[in-house]
């Protein structure tokens, strides 16, 4: 989840804590080295739609498929995922969890914020001569359409992590003060030579070591505030270093299997997509025809905040951009009506867990490329589930605005409702689009959000006249720098996952939940209670890649449809990761609504009820899940 902020990350909440003056020539340099990453990534995010919608258009239009389209948009996508990944670097937005140290004095939280720095140019020394080796290995392997050697694609990881560790060193010596740096650097080193010192008494505790470090360890390193795909690098090396004799280039293998799947360009793409909708007037559109059609009745405004993130969630992957679009439309005329603040950032959060099963939705599509079921089922399967739980926050909102004084509230003519429709159609047919052309069978998710992205360009051109040339560079610089935090999470937790897999771990699990009492129902249940804690800490998608190779085979075995499952699953996540104190989404609400997360604690406890009690009416129905397949 990348979350709006006036500071940049890391980096400018250690530089404020401590009161220091920039240093001139680190500050130059650091603003060199991010502009030199930040251009070629954004080149990368165009490059990859251009040589896609190649793909599609002489496949579909021409029907002469473009053997090589695939190929060329793989090389290019594990450039695009570490040159992304150096750009959250460096802005310090990779996904990490803050609430508890965020609530520590500042001068304490600038040293923490030094400390991750530090973990992180820890991991990146280990594995940034791996990552040279197996670049180096793969110039045995050829690409069949190209006829090029694949050092070429795996060089962008050596490349990335160098990069990184350079980024790693200008920052904590840009940021802190040379004391705390070096005294944040040595506290790093200690803990990895005690760590080092007790190697060959960790190997003889076997599978205790799962224990210690990917719980333990993850979780401290998670709640210190590191970010999340470091804090699973590490524990995944330390794991693999210290209790195996495997070598650590197999963790860099791992890194770039678990990034460099093809159906993973869904995710920049529809990231692209969600910033469009937003810039070109078609989530705006979509707003005010919901506005004139329900905002006479009471609590009108929150039925059409639940339904206008119904609709764009259709289009959009990122939550964040779904948040961005629809609030600013919403938020002034409810204040007018007199609705707390409070209670918008919470109705906000929640319609944010509501639509996570929504199609394009990122966790789905991440699901199918960890699990391997089909992102046209998952597609069909998501779209119920989100109208159950908006019926589970819509009668919440009956409850609490059915005294609402409507005064001074004028009803929408039907003339002024139907030509709010009219100017609507062309951003209603969008996600209509999105989703057939995936269910059907005609495009592949990735090939249809470059047909997203096409017709929302067409349509801010020439439908709503909306198009701001300035904003297509940050826009494409912030879909490179928010896709190479979810995908350098995805690779470090592949590589977490398939340490857990070859400890055995995986079939201990599975024999031991099926031998829980009550089957499937007792599994489902812990599956929803495990999955909201996981999505609080963890957020969504590093907790599917983490445990969805070992939970779904576990599901089908209790009898539970896997599309089902994942409904369920991805509903539970959503609840944990917009749920305060922890849950980032709920975070990310209050930074895109500028209200504190403070006013909204107390009024987001009865959607969250409302939200758990939809999933469990989505996880005892299956047939809403899997009805329609």
């Amino acid at each position: 989840m990348d979350i709006p902020s006036d500071t940049s990350g890391i980096a400018g909440s250690a530089n404020d804590a401590l009161g220091r003056k920039p240093i001139g020539w680190l500050e130059s340099l650091n603003k060199i080295i991010g502009t030199l990453v930040e251009i070629p990534a954004a080149l990368l995010v165009l490059a990859e739609v251009i040589v896609l919608l190649m793909g599609v258009t002489s496949r579909y239009v021409f029907h002469r498929p473009l053997i090589w389209s695939d190929e060329l948009a793989s090389v290019l996508f594990l450039w695009l995922a570490m040159l992304g990944s150096i750009v959250a670097f460096h802005r310090g937005q990779h996904m990490r969890m803050t609430a508890i140290v965020g609530k520590l004095e500042p001068r304490r939280r600038a040293f923490l914020d030094l400390v991750a720095i530090a973990a992180a140019i820890a991991f990146l020394t280990f594995v940034v001569h791996p990552a040279y080796e197996f670049a180096v290995d793969e110039v045995w392997v050829v690409t069949p359409a190209m006829g090029i050697v694949n050092s070429w694609r795996a060089a962008a990881l050596p490349v990335g992590l160098g990069l990184m560790l350079l980024i790693g060193f200008i920052q904590i010596f840009r940021v802190g003060r040379l004391r705390d740096a070096m005294l944040a650097v040595v506290l790093v080193a200690a803990v990895i030579c005690a760590m080092a010192l007790a190697g060959p008494a960790l190997k003889e505790l076997g599978n205790w070591n799962l224990l210690i470090f990917f719980v333990f360890g993850v979780g401290a390193m998670v709640l210190l505030g590191l970010p999340i795909a470091f804090s699973f690098g590490l524990a995944t090396l330390g794991y693999i270093a210290l209790t195996t004799n495997t070598p650590s280039i197999v963790i860099v293998g791992r890194m770039d299997e678990g990034m460099s799947h093809l159906i993973l360009l869904a995710v920049p793409l529809f990231v692209l997509l969600g910033l469009l909708i937003e810039m070109t007037g078609i989530a705006r559109a979509m707003v005010n025809f919901l506005a004139n059609l329900l905002g006479h009745v009471r609590g009108g405004l929150s039925y059409v905040l639940i339904g206008a993130m119904y609709l764009v969630s259709g289009i959009s992957g990122s939550k964040a951009a779904d948040m961005a679009a629809v609030a600013p439309a919403l938020f002034p005329e409810m204040k007018k009506r007199g609705a707390k603040e409070g209670d918008l950032v919470a109705l906000l959060s929640a319609t944010g867990a509501q639509t996570e099963t929504i199609p394009p939705s990122l966790v789905l599509i991440t699901i199918g490329s960890a699990t391997g079921v089909s992102i046209a089922a998952l597609f069909t399967g998501g779209m119920l589930p989100g109208v159950v739980l908006a019926v589970t926050l819509g009668a919440l909102v009956w409850w609490r605005y059915r005294g609402e004084d409507l005064s001074g509230v004028r009803r929408a003519s039907r003339s002024e409702i139907a030509k709010s429709f009219l100017i609507a159609i062309p951003a209603l047919a969008l996600p209509v689009v999105i989703r057939a052309a995936v269910v059907e069978g005609v495009a592949t998710a990735t090939e249809v959000s470059t047909i997203g992205i096409v017709y929302a360009v067409i349509a801010g051109l020439f439908v709503y006249r909306q198009f701001d040339w300035k904003r297509i560079y940050p826009m494409l610089v912030d879909t490179a720098s928010l896709s190479g935090a979810i995908l350098f999470i995805i690779g470090a937790a592949t590589g977490m996952a398939w340490a857990l897999t070859q400890s055995g771990f995986s079939s201990e699990l599975a024999d031991a939940m099926k031998a829980l009492p009550g089957g499937a129902p007792t599994f489902m249940a812990l599956s929803v209670v495990a999955f909201i804690i996981l999505g609080s800490v963890l957020e969504g998608i590093p907790a599917i890649v983490l445990l969805g190779p070992l939970l779904f085979p576990i599901a089908r075995q209790v009898g539970i449809h896997e599309v089902h499952y994942a409904m369920v699953v991805t509903l539970a996540m959503g609840i944990g990761l917009f749920a305060p104190p922890f849950g980032v989404g709920y975070y990310a609400a209050c930074a895109i609504s500028r209200i504190h997360p403070d006013k909204g604690m107390k009024p987001i406890l009865g959607y969250m009820v409302a939200l758990f009690i939809g999933v469990v009416i989505v996880a005892v129905v299956p047939w809403i899940s899997i009805g329609f397949l």
